[in-house]
């Protein structure tokens, strides 16, 4: 069989240039030399095809190049498409992103961010499921972590960059009562309720100031598992005529379940939804919902992430607000239709 040929090492490059290997090393990472020497090594790596060994690399510099993105439900169509705009922000930095799932279970959740660490990523990513959980604290002693759309309670993040979610609900719900709706449910994708995930507590309180029926439902992001608990909210007791989705997935599934049912939007039921996934406009009629600036967000984190891996220094927290999307999904609530004689 063939040979592989030698790689190329910066011992080579040494002789080649007629310089160190020290003085090698510290000119291809731009590093205590001057520019005419960096250039001079450049040129000679170019020439006898270097290519820098990654695991050298990261044993020398104690960073692997790879950065966790852990996401609550990548069935969210919004985490999807955040996960791969992170990916080739990552990319373009010249880092390697390791996208991984926890599928709303705060335990897998607890199990992957333990792995990522142990495969010594130099940051994790994460939209949480549980943000009050015990173990962001381990996993910050570990790596750096970032956290996006929740805070993280005891200050273990490096940097967070969080949504207004109080300022969303309470602009939907006033919509929805300015309408016409009375009953609302409100469809969420965990039962907890944190200071940035308020969907319960500002519920109630805008309820409460409104005259409203508010009710939570937890819902998955998948489309059938959102359809299904669609059509038990809307056939039970003192059905809502609006839904508020805390994700244009789960709205998608009222879509589905109402149609199902035989049911209109927005003659029969209005839905609003929570991330203006670009399908959302695509759907009859388009989904009334609001738009976080995705662009924005990508820039902050990362520039957050390599700001923690390079320096060790911790980011202020900032807060997106959300951007009304209003569209065809929401109307006046339907008249009763009549009983059958």
């Amino acid at each position: 069989m063939p040979q592989r040929p030698a790689r190329v090492t910066q011992r080579d490059l040494a002789e080649e240039t007629g310089l160190s290997t020290a003085t090698v090393s510290y000119a291809l990472r731009g590093m205590q030399v001057p520019p005419e020497t960096q250039q001079r090594v450049r040129e000679a790596a170019e020439r006898l095809g270097y290519q820098a060994d990654p695991i050298a690399r990261a044993l020398a510099s104690g960073r692997t190049g790879y950065i966790g993105v852990l996401c609550r439900s990548l069935t969210d169509v919004w985490q999807q498409a955040t996960a791969a705009a992170l990916g080739r922000r990552l990319l373009g930095d010249g880092r390697h992103a390791l996208i991984v799932d926890a599928s709303n279970d705060p335990v897998l959740e607890a199990t992957l961010a333990s792995q990522l660490a142990d495969q010594r990523v130099d940051a994790l990513i994460v939209l949480p499921v549980d943000p009050a959980a015990a173990h962001w604290a381990a996993v910050a002693e570990r790596t750096v972590l970032i956290s996006i759309g929740d805070g993280l309670p005891g200050g273990a993040a490096h940097a967070e960059v969080v949504f207004d979610n109080e300022a969303g609900i309470t602009d939907a719900l006033h919509g929805l009562a300015a309408a016409g709706h009375r009953r609302i449910a409100v469809m969420t994708p965990g039962g907890m309720t944190t200071p940035d995930r308020p969907a319960e507590t500002v519920a109630e309180q805008v309820a409460r100031r409104l005259g409203l029926h508010v009710t939570l439902h937890r819902s998955p992001h998948d489309l059938d598992g959102a359809a299904a608990i669609a059509r038990a909210v809307l056939t039970g007791q003192d059905p809502p005529t609006a839904f508020l989705c805390m994700a244009d997935s789960m709205a998608y599934g009222v879509y589905a379940g109402a149609r199902e049912l035989g049911m209109e939007v927005p003659g029969d039921v209005s839905v609003v939804g929570y991330d203006d996934h670009p399908l959302s406009r695509l759907l009859t009629p388009p989904l009334s919902t609001y738009r976080w600036p995705v662009e924005l967000l990508v820039d902050l984190v990362v520039e957050r992430t390599v700001k923690a891996i390079t320096s060790g220094r911790r980011s202020r927290r900032r807060v997106l607000p959300p951007v009304a999307q209003p569209r065809g999904s929401v109307g006046p609530p339907n008249a009763p239709r009549p009983e059958p004689k």
